[in-house]
């Protein structure tokens, strides 16, 4: 999976990048058909904001999550994004099957 990861008013360290890949690695070993993600840091005032984005099973997943610490942030984000993807595979996979005509 590609990772592709940006900030907006904060640089990205050695430390942050890390935390963002330990992180989201266990979506990847969960979805492994996930070619891509998009994740945005952003630092405003008081508070951090991280952004996820995806393609998943034809369409787009996107969550976000904000805290005072960003790696509490990064840690709400994996796991809204989880349960998303969750949710996008069970929608998938329940409109799968033949259901019963009424009449």
């Amino acid at each position: 999976m590609q990772l592709n990861l940006s900030g907006h008013h904060v640089d990205i360290t050695d430390g942050i990048r890390e935390a963002v890949n330990n992180s989201f690695a266990k979506i990847e070993n969960h979805f492994p058909q996930l070619d891509a993600l998009g994740v945005i840091l952003t630092v405003e005032k008081h508070e951090q904001k991280v952004e996820a984005q995806t393609q998943f099973l034809g369409a787009t997943v996107a969550v976000h999550a904000s805290d005072k610490d960003l790696y509490v942030a990064i840690g709400n984000t994996v796991k809204k994004l989880e349960s998303a993807l969750k949710h996008r595979k069970g929608s998938v996979t329940a409109n799968a099957h033949v259901k019963p005509s009424v009449g």
